[in-house]
């Protein structure tokens, strides 16, 4: 049995951000992971954001997250901190226990939902 090629290949990343009201939410797709980091890590950058210095990441379509995702967070949040601030939303089960796992959870604030973060 042959298996397909395309079968082996992971989700690619999608990164996409918008701005309202003082908050930057980048909605991301896939798994965020050594080979896709770079979307994630670009959307985060000072000269991505600009004076745009609160952020929410939208998680609902995060399908996996490894130690690579978990550093661009933390590194994330770091960075934000002194003048804003780094939220997540909507993370799935398997991404929240992973979370919760290393105890992200207790430095960065995580919502249920995108509504609960942008009112947090």
């Amino acid at each position: 049995m042959v298996e397909n090629e395309n079968a082996r290949r992971p989700e690619p990343l999608r990164v996409a951000s918008t701005a309202t009201n003082g908050v930057t939410v980048v909605r991301v797709s896939g798994q965020i992971d050594h080979a896709s980091a770079d979307p994630l890590i670009a959307a985060l950058q000072p000269d991505t954001l600009g004076d745009q210095r609160r952020v929410i990441i939208d998680m609902r379509q995060v399908t996996f997250l490894d130690s690579t995702g978990i550093n661009i967070l933390l590194a994330g949040h770091r960075d934000l901190t002194p003048a804003g601030w780094l939220r997540l939303a909507g993370a799935r089960n398997a991404v929240i226990r992973t979370l919760e796992l290393v105890g992200v959870d207790t430095v960065i604030p995580c919502y249920p939902t995108l509504q609960e973060a942008l009112t947090g």
